[in-house]
Parts: C-alpha cells; structure tokens; sequence
C-alpha cells in the first residue's frame, strides 16, 4: 500500500522557485571584476535565469548538453548555475586554476556546448581555442559595452546573450534523477575524472548543508562562499542560501584580506567558508592591521583541507568566531561531515577545544561512514583501529561521467582514498591517504603524476614527491630524486620541463638529490621513511 502523498520531483528549479517566492527581497551581493558592488536578490535572479536558460534553448542548447564555466563567484555564475541545471542541461564548473593541458582535456571529455567566461580568463582559452571539439557558443560575463577583442569564435557578452529572450520560460518537469551538475575532481591519479550529480541529489545536499550541525543557514543569515564555485559547486551554498532564503555575498576574484574585510563587514555576513590557505592571511591582516573582525560573522567553516590547530586557537580564542571543520570530497558532493562541539566540549578553553576540532566530525543524516582493512573487513568504531574511509548516501556519487569503471565495493560503498579511525559517535578522524595525493591549499595534487613527469627528464634516474606541512598552504609538494647526471640537472631546468605539463601550483617547492631512494621489498619507494626525513619541509 503507498502513502497518499503528492509525487514532486526534486529539482534544482524548485530551489530558485522557492528563494524568488518566498525569500524574492534578500540581497544576492557581487564585487564584480572592476571591483564594484552589484546589487541584486533572489527575485532578480530568478527572472534572469529564466531569461538565460530561454536563450540557450534558442541556440539549440537542449537535455543533458553540457554547460561549462570559467568564473570567479558573482551573480552571474549563480545565474548560469541555476539556468542551466534548471532547463535541462548540466552545469560543468571548471577550475580555470588547472594546467592548459587539463583543462582542454575535461573540456573535450565533457563535450561541453556552451562556455561561459570572466574576461580575465579569455587569454588562458585563447591559448587551446583550436584544440577544443565541441564549443560552440563562448559567453564572457560583462556588459555589452566591456566585450573586449578576442581570438574566441563568436563571442558574446553575457548581457548579450541574456536580451535574445524575453524572459517568458517556464521550467521542465525533469525526472528528478537527471544530471544537473558536473565537475571534475583532480584528486585522483592520471586524468581528471567528472563527478555528475543529479537533481535529487543535489536538492538533499541542499537539505543536509543548511541543518543547524553543519551551515546552519536561515533567511537571518547572510553567507559568503569564499570557496570558489568551481570547487564541488561551492560546496552546495548556492543551493542552500536559496533553499534557506540566506543573503548571499559572493567576493569575486579578489580574494585579498582587505577585500574580504571589506565585505564581510559592509553586507553583515554572518557565516562564511573556505580552504585554510584563505583564513590564515586575513587573521594575520586583522591582528597586524589592528582592523577589528568584522562584529556580525558568528561562523567560520573550513574545509578542503586539515587546518592547523593554531589557526583553530586563533579563530575560537583571539577572535571568538565559532570554527566548524568539514570534510568531504567532490565524490560527496562534497559534504561528508562537519565537526560540531559538544556543550561540554565547547565549555573547555580554546587550547583544549582544539584537540577536539581537529577531527572531521560526524556525518550528517544521509550519509553512513565506515572503515575496512586491506581485506575489505569492517573495523570497529573505537577510534583505535584505523583503515580506509568508506561512505554511502543519496548524494555520494556511484561513478564517474563517461567512465564503465566499477568504482563501488562489491556491498555498495564508495572509497574515498582517505585512511582514518572512527570513535563510537562516528566522529572521524583522517590519519592519511592511501594513494599519497597532495592537498595544497584546497587543490588536489597527484604525486604520481608530478613523479611521472619528473621522470621523463633527461637528467632524472628516478624520482618520488610527497607532501611536507607548510604553514600557509598546510602542504606542499617537494621532489626527492635521483640524478642521471654527473652534476645533476639545474633545479631551474627540472621545473622548466615540469611547467610544460603541469600548472604553478603543482610544481614541488624543493629538490632534493639523493644517491638512492629507499625501497620496499615488494620494489616499491617507502615514502614514509621519505616523510621522516624531510617532515619539517
């Protein structure tokens, strides 16, 4: 027997829906490229969006097409979020932070249609334009009167673009379980691999990021996403602002601590999120500027990486902010678990407190955790025993876009790389990683493939790269090799060939030449002992 209950799809276009109805007056706030404060709400982008969704089906942009994107968090990357998704097609976020060679790669692999770009970003396509297969529109987001000259096959403005509908669109009725997003995630070995999510996913999340143990987003809130929305659509804010009704404030690309001052106290923001690697120059601008933190922020998560326990001290002790530790991957959606205190927890002092903020927290309703050992046998929850981290859930992807590979265990979870312990509340706590990524500053780095590259210099015998703690960017990447030369290739001509193929950031920070590297009895690099040595960077 069915319960008598109404059948309504959950669909990205229930959500802009709802903040335009119901929230339609609370402000969505941009510093846009030429540093002004555009001023719109949730009613405008609605009505834009539908504009916009109207004028890619009259190019011909039609079910599951892919839409991609180049852009720093404003107003219009929101409205081609939700346009997109909402029409029928799939919103793929790129992070224009990657290599030339990467990204014409995922832009080929997701055969996206259409490309929408932030002007600063033309140059960086100019450069692959003719080794991209499928692009047949590229939107830059400005004004029809800041269009610059490119090399970019008709190219449009934004608002161009938006006046070739009226606006008179009416949303589809999707199966809720159409792809509605996309984005790629580097962390992982060899090419980057898509994560698609789907309409009811994406609405759950929506759901579990705005509960009181995680955002704790209401319509009294005013949220920034400092994280870029090309990473795990900024981690599901723009879904939940608008499924809470939250005043947004995007910063745009400048991402500077006076900026960001700026913002956080002229638009009141209550909570805000993003990498360490933010955090720990503006705390530094505060205390050395003797500029205040701005009065209304109640609320600093961090995620994409484990930050240090003297920035945790810092933000709960010197400044009184409340800190929240996520954790969660682009396979996840990305929001896997958040680390709320326990009263008594909280009544501790900010030294003590921190020791229990250093672990990843406890998962949200939707998500299970669990860890195995090599033989896939489940451990238990004793916060001893520690293996890998596996996770199911509604929105915790099956697979990856294009890509038969079976990536689930034989049960039905998804494994996430990460080896951690999980105490009898599930709290987790990630001890390392089983295929030795790097994580610098919120961006994934595969050893492997910087190794891989390092070894097809001619002077390199062989070589292995492992992450060293920084204070900044909480890990870096440094190249341990052995030289095939007598003297050993220049550094400068080692990250010359390195360049070639990789982006800035990825290149390790130091070589080190050694006569051998140490090697396990299965002929493996023992990078643990590799660790040691070289712990302190």
């Amino acid at each position: 027997m069915r319960g008598r209950v109404m059948q309504m799809p959950l669909l990205v276009s229930s959500l802009i829906e709802h903040a335009a109805r119901v929230h339609g007056d609370r402000e969505v706030v941009s510093r846009i490229m030429n540093g002004s404060i555009h001023r719109s709400t949730w009613g405008e982008v609605r009505d834009r969006s539908r504009r916009l969704a109207g004028a890619l089906q009259g190019r011909g942009v039609g079910l599951t097409d892919r839409v991609a994107t180049f852009a720093w968090n404003t107003h219009r990357h929101l409205e081609v979020y939700y346009a997109a998704s909402g029409m029928g097609g799939i919103c793929h976020t790129v992070n224009p932070r990657l290599h030339p060679t990467q990204l014409t790669y995922i832009l080929n692999h997701a055969a996206d249609r259409v490309l929408f770009l932030d002007p600063p970003f033309i140059p960086l396509v100019e450069a692959v334009v003719d080794q991209l297969e499928s692009i047949e529109v590229y939107a830059v987001m400005c004004d029809s009167d800041e269009l610059p000259e490119s090399k970019l096959p008709g190219a449009i403005a934004y608002e161009d673009l938006l006046a070739e509908h009226d606006g008179d669109y009416e949303w589809p009725e999707l199966d809720e379980n159409t792809a509605a997003a996309l984005c790629y995630t580097s962390g992982t070995t060899g090419h980057p691999k898509g994560a698609l999510y789907s309409h009811r996913s994406t609405v759950l999340h929506a759901y579990g990021i705005i509960s009181p143990d995680v955002f704790n987003l209401s319509r009294a809130a005013s949220v920034m996403p400092i994280v870029p929305l090309f990473h795990a659509s900024g981690w599901g804010l723009p879904y939940g602002a608008a499924a809470a009704g939250s005043k947004l404030v995007f910063p745009g690309a400048q991402l500077d601590p006076t900026s960001i001052t700026e913002l956080l106290r002229d638009e009141e923001v209550t909570h805000c999120a993003g990498v360490p690697s933010v955090f720990i120059p503006l705390l530094k601008h505060w205390r050395e500027s003797g500029a205040k933190k701005p009065p209304e922020l109640e609320l600093m998560v961090i995620g994409g990486s484990a930050p240090a326990r003297s920035l945790i001290e810092s933000i709960e002790g010197e400044f009184e902010i409340e800190f929240r530790h996520a954790w969660g991957m682009t396979e996840t959606s990305p929001l896997g678990s958040t680390n709320v205190l326990t009263p008594g927890e909280r009544s501790m002092p900010p030294a003590r407190r921190s020791e229990y903020h250093l672990k990843q927290g406890r998962p949200p309703f939707g998500v299970q955790l669990r860890i195995v050992d090599e033989d896939g046998e489940v451990l238990p929850n004793d916060g001893v025993a520690f293996g890998e981290l596996q996770v199911r859930g509604p929105w915790v992807v099956d697979g990856y876009f294009a890509d038969d590979t079976e990536r689930l265990t034989s049960d039905g979870w998804f494994p996430t790389g990460d080896v951690a312990t999980l105490d009898p509340d599930c709290n987790i706590r990630i001890t390392d990683r089983t295929k030795d990524l790097i994580k610098s500053g919120g961006e994934w780095i595969s050893s492997i493939d910087v190794e891989n590259t390092a070894m097809g210099h001619p002077g390199i015998t062989m070589a292995a790269v492992i992450g060293v703690p920084d204070e900044k960017w909480m890990e870096r990447p440094i190249l341990v090799a052995v030289p095939g030369t007598d003297p050993p290739p220049s550094d400068d001509s080692v990250l010359e060939h390195l360049g070639a193929t990789l982006a800035k950031w990825q290149l390790p920070d130091r070589i080190i030449w050694v006569e051998a590297l140490p090697m396990g009895a299965t002929g493996k690099v023992q990078k643990t002992k590799l660790r040691e040595e070289h712990a302190g960077g």
